[in-house]
């Protein structure tokens, strides 16, 4: 009886286009318009190597620190601040300034000129670093002259006057801030296997439709087919959400970390909860198809939105402002637990979003079913 009543389901609802529309064909055109907006955002913010160029004049040759220093930021073996390109003439570097073969170029003189082609980040920086370097010197001359003593005590001081610290981060996966969207797009998408749930049960209260009435004289407890038709949903759904990961792997490359098990686990806690949350709509609001529906899209689009799906700014405020959201909204949990599992070394803060997702899908069911459960029907 079971599997009868199950793949009798499985045919109506995979024969639901409207519902299978919602579920699925839209969270991928959503993806695909997701993944046209952020193609070149992370291009735009890598940093680039300055093209700089600096005068040979005599104060230069002098000037054996500055000369340390510009080779310091120009020889580092990753990401170099610079590529310095020494002139013979300010001429020839006013030429190759003017060529924009250089972004700008130094001339020490009497003191340090910066000739730059126009404002920008890359200037910005340049000048920088040369009032960074002219400070230090005036500080040292002012020490010097104010205590002659300590000039033994800090020989050397320009070239040891820069600490690079280095942030050693264990986790290979760098914080993307684009992650967050997509993981509210598959929290969005689970939410939205609302539709059927919200379906499932309408087709066992005799009152919504000739089906659920046909259904509700058949020799059957309509709570055994209502248990049926919710397994066969979630199925739907979970096979659902994981065509939408494949598409964000293998055509948006998105990246999920290397744990599948846990994906998938995940995946099928969101789809649990997405699917109650309509069942428990469903037996709650007694108006009409119409209302059901418009309660269901507005309350998942609200957790969405809370959850970081239109801005990322959102979830941070809101999360940040009410803590208890990030709790008691079943999209943020599921948003949160695909983040922590690509960005947490430890599975302590996933292990706890999959587990309040299981509880809320616990909590909806059993509301859902004492509510089922005493529903009587005066005539059929």
């Amino acid at each position: 009886m079971f599997w009868h009543i199950f793949t009798y389901r499985i045919k109506s609802t995979v024969r639901n286009y409207q519902v299978l529309f919602w579920t699925l064909g839209f969270p991928v055109i959503l993806a695909t318009f997701f993944g046209m907006a952020f193609a070149n955002i992370g291009a735009a913010t890598e940093f680039e190597t300055i093209k700089m160029g600096v005068v040979n004049t005599a104060e230069y040759k002098a000037d054996t620190n500055f000369q340390t220093h510009l080779k310091e930021a120009s020889d580092a073996s990753d990401d170099p601040m610079f590529e310095l390109t020494v002139f013979d003439t300010q001429e020839d570097a006013a030429n190759a300034l003017r060529e924009k073969t250089i972004s700008g170029y130094i001339l020490e003189k009497d003191s340090m000129q910066l000739y730059i082609r126009s404002a920008g980040i890359q200037p910005t920086i340049m000048k920088t670093f040369i009032d960074w370097y002219m400070q230090t010197v005036s500080a040292i001359n002012g020490i010097i002259a104010d205590h002659p003593e300590s000039a033994m005590k800090i020989p050397g001081i320009l070239e040891k006057s820069i600490t690079y610290v280095e942030d050693v981060n264990t986790n290979p996966n760098k914080p993307n801030s684009m992650l967050t969207y997509y993981y509210a797009l598959i929290a969005m998408t689970c939410l939205y296997g609302a539709f059927m749930g919200l379906t499932e049960v309408g087709a066992v209260q005799a009152n919504q439709s000739a089906t659920a009435a046909r259904v509700n004289l058949a020799p059957v407890h309509k709570l055994k087919v209502f248990a049926c038709s919710l397994c066969s949903a979630t199925l739907i759904q979970y096979l659902s959400i994981l065509i939408l990961i494949a598409y964000l792997i293998f055509v948006q490359k998105v990246d999920f970390g290397n744990q599948a098990g846990y994906i998938l686990l995940a995946s099928f806690a969101g789809c649990c909860v997405g699917v109650s949350f309509g069942a428990l709509i469903g037996a709650i609001v007694k108006k009409g198809e119409g209302i059901k529906t418009g309660v269901l899209i507005g309350s998942s689009m609200l957790m969405s939105f809370l959850a970081g799906l239109m801005s990322a700014k959102v979830k941070y405020t809101a999360t940040k402002s009410f803590p208890i959201l990030a709790y008691i909204n079943p999209g943020n949990l599921i948003a949160d637990a695909f983040y922590s599992l690509y960005y947490y070394e430890t599975y302590n803060r996933y292990l706890l979003n999959v587990g309040l997702l299981f509880a809320f899908s616990f909590v909806f069911y059993f509301i859902t079913y004492l509510i089922m459960r005493r529903q009587q029907y005066e005539s059929l």
